[in-house]
């Protein structure tokens, strides 16, 4: 009987170690799934981003599409003509472009080029006309008065117009006059219908033009007294 007993507390206690050993496997199996996922996440946090391939061995720049700013300046091309230079050898062909700058705020200037290629002529009359750029003073859309002025052969007659009229111009002096910021006035071309002569007459014309303040300034008066 007490071998018996023996055996079977023998058993007992084997079968116990046996659940201690099998719990104490499954505990550091856990445990060293935890490590082994913990390390995986670690790596994928230290791995550098993936760089995009590239074509003959060189970088791709990646291109950013950003707004240009607009310049408040307009510019109107009146005419481009060829000309021609007799030279010692034969003739050298050229072209000359006429070109209207303004910003429709009361400032406006006529520029003129000549060069081998279109493109390059027009890019240096904008560049000359920028250089003479004049400022027009502006009474309620149109001009304090009424003044006339010369250019070479051309000659150009401009007259204030009430609300509403519009631009009664033609060719470069309509382009001059939109150009500067005038709404409403008259004009009239008298002399030569050259674009390059009519322009610089109507230049010459608002170079002209004085204001009602400068006006009182000169007759000694009040702005008062003046526009009574």
């Amino acid at each position: 009987m007490e071998n018996n007993e023996e055996l079977k507390t023998e058993e007992v206690v084997e079968e116990v170690k046996s659940e201690e050993s099998s719990a104490s496997e499954t505990e550091t199996a856990v445990e060293a799934n935890v490590e082994a996922e913990a390390a995986a996440a670690e790596k994928l946090e230290e791995k550098p981003a993936r760089k995009r391939p590239t074509r003959g061995g060189r970088k791709q720049k990646i291109e950013t599409t950003e707004e240009k700013p607009q310049s408040e300046w307009i510019e109107n091309v009146v005419q481009i003509s060829r000309v021609t230079k007799v030279v010692k050898g034969g003739k050298k062909l050229s072209f000359r472009a006429i070109v209207i700058v303004g910003n429709k705020k009361g400032k406006v200037g006529v520029g003129c080029a000549k060069a081998s290629e279109v493109i390059i002529a027009i890019q240096k009359a904008i560049a000359d006309g920028r250089k003479n750029v004049i400022e027009v003073p502006i009474f309620k859309t149109t001009i304090p008065h009424p003044v006339q002025a010369k250019s070479g052969a051309g000659c150009v007659m401009l007259r204030p117009a009430s609300q509403g009229t519009g631009i009664i111009a033609g060719g470069a002096v309509r382009s001059v006059l939109e150009l500067a910021g005038i709404e409403n006035i008259l004009a009239k071309s008298l002399g030569s219908k050259a674009p390059l002569n009519a322009a610089n007459a109507t230049l010459e014309a608002l170079k002209s033009l004085s204001t009602f303040k400068d006006m009182a300034a000169r007759r000694g008066l009040s702005m008062a007294e003046f526009l009574n």
